[in-house]
């Protein structure tokens, strides 16, 4: 299969030149006695590509070891100042002084996490967030960095009152009025994002018997139909997201744009943790990067840009709670990787991963089931078709230009005349030419991408009397 690998590649390198690409950061958390210094940080980070990190403070030591290496920097204001930065403005002018303007911009910080999942901090520190949120920003402005750091704060799916399916995806009623009101109004007038932790990994934990492993880790899978909106999701990041995006816009802020803070997947858990293995944890953040920068939002929100900070740099041995919480680390303390994972579209050109690939296009999945999802797995490669995903018709044109010519798909039947013309759609002779060359590559990994415009299912699909071969 040495011919695929190649073509695979020159489909990969011609469609990250089309893709409007997301981007990916890392969270460099510190909670371990046997962390490399934050100088030898920084050259890890420069080494692999990685141009944006999350941090959980402001410690002097790494914000100087970032000055000057052009990594965008979001920093934290951390929960046990939420109070005092509410109530005293002199506070947050102080604090922002002592922990912003001392460094900026020689260390790009690019926004300031108000807090950390506040609302399921147990100290009960909700009612101080959006006056904190508030004070900080009047503390920028003074200092006429407002309209360069951006604030929000991390919200995790705790938050939300119903997230399955997607499409009903709401907040705690009792949080909208006091806090995601005031809080959503502050992002529009600063021009900000909401921040968003979600993890995958719990939903398919909590609910291993009714949802796919294929489905969690971006694997080719039947997907699940959303009949709120009419969607079908094909994992379980976006529809999470998706959920998130849905109790937004039943707040009245459909505008609001979503940043994914932290997202990852454990490397290796304790016996109860289902899912968690360096397997899994590869295929999930592997895939996920490959999702992100070969572009496209989700189905909800198709043409949004993602912007995702995978969690976390590195095992941190000191972390409380199951096995899991300190086995997130992309690396050793030592700096070995865990596991391959590509950060950026460079690292992505040479990228081979061993799992089965993202499904493009109009990904999605749940975040809390109740009833079992029908064709949650896919089980045997053999009953798969190749067919066109919703990305618009410029990049489904290109796909499928370059299957028919540099792919090798055998696109005589939909050409003017011949058996598999009519219907004249574009949908419907990208899906001929995508299915052609997935079936002529023996539907192996990555042969139905296509740069995201493309992704499988398992029953046969009719375009008016043409159905699509399974198998040559």
């Amino acid at each position: 299969m040495a011919s695929s690998h190649i073509l695979l590649l020159l489909i990969l390198s011609t469609f990250l030149k089309l893709a409007t690409s997301g981007s990916i950061g890392v969270n460099y958390g510190r909670v371990g006695n046997n962390l490399p210094p934050p100088e030898k940080v920084v050259t890890l980070l420069k080494s692999q590509g990685i141009n944006r990190v999350k941090v959980y403070d402001t410690d002097p030591v790494v914000l100087t070891a970032l000055s000057n290496t052009n990594i965008k920097v979001t920093v934290d204001l951390p929960n046990e100042f939420l109070r005092t930065a509410a109530l005293k403005k002199s506070f947050a002018l102080n604090w922002v002084n002592q922990n912003i303007v001392l460094y900026h911009p020689h260390t790009q910080i690019e926004a300031i996490a108000v807090g950390n999942e506040v609302f399921a901090d147990p100290k009960n520190t909700t009612g101080y967030l959006v006056p904190a949120m508030r004070n900080i920003h009047q503390a920028l402005i003074k200092f006429n960095l407002h309209s360069n750091i951006k604030i929000s704060s991390p919200v995790a799916l705790s938050a939300l009152q119903n997230s399955y399916p997607s499409s009903s995806g709401s907040f705690r009623p009792e949080l909208i009025k006091p806090v995601f009101e005031p809080m959503f109004q502050f992002l529009r007038q600063t021009g900000s994002y909401l921040m968003v932790n979600a993890y995958p990994f719990f939903a398919y934990e909590s609910n291993s018997d009714v949802i796919s492993l294929d489905y969690a880790l971006f694997r080719p899978n039947a997907g699940v139909a959303d009949s709120g909106n009419g969607l079908r999701y094909f994992n379980l990041f976006d529809a999470q997201i998706d959920a998130v995006f849905a109790a937004v816009a039943a707040v009245g802020y459909d505008d609001i744009p979503v940043v994914v803070t932290e997202t990852g997947w454990p490397s290796k858990g304790d016996g109860s943790e289902i899912g968690a293995s360096v397997e899994n944890a590869a295929a999930y953040n592997g895939n996920l990067v490959r999702r992100v920068l070969m572009g496209g939002g989700t189905p909800l929100r198709p043409k949004a840009k993602l912007t995702v900070f995978l969690f976390a740099l590195f095992n941190e041995n000191n972390k409380d709670g199951p096995d899991s919480e300190r086995n997130y680390g992309l690396f050793y303390p030592n700096r070995e990787k865990v596991y391959d994972v590509p950060f950026n579209l460079e690292g992505l050109k040479d990228y081979r991963d061993k799992q089965s690939p993202a499904v493009g296009g109009m990904a999605g999945g749940q975040v809390r089931v109740s009833r079992p999802i029908n064709g949650s797995r896919s089980g045997s490669r053999s009953g798969l078709w190749c067919v066109a995903s919703d990305v618009g018709e410029e990049r489904l044109q290109m796909a499928l230009d370059f299957a028919c010519g540099e792919g090798g798909a055998d696109c005589r039947p939909i050409q003017p005349g011949a058996t598999c013309y009519d219907p004249n759609t574009l949908e419907a002779h990208a899906s001929f030419a995508f299915n052609s060359y997935f079936q002529k590559m023996g539907r192996a990994a990555g042969s139905c991408y296509f740069g995201g415009a493309a992704h499988t299912v398992t029953q046969p699909p009719k375009f008016g009397k043409c159905e699509l071969p399974n198998g040559y």
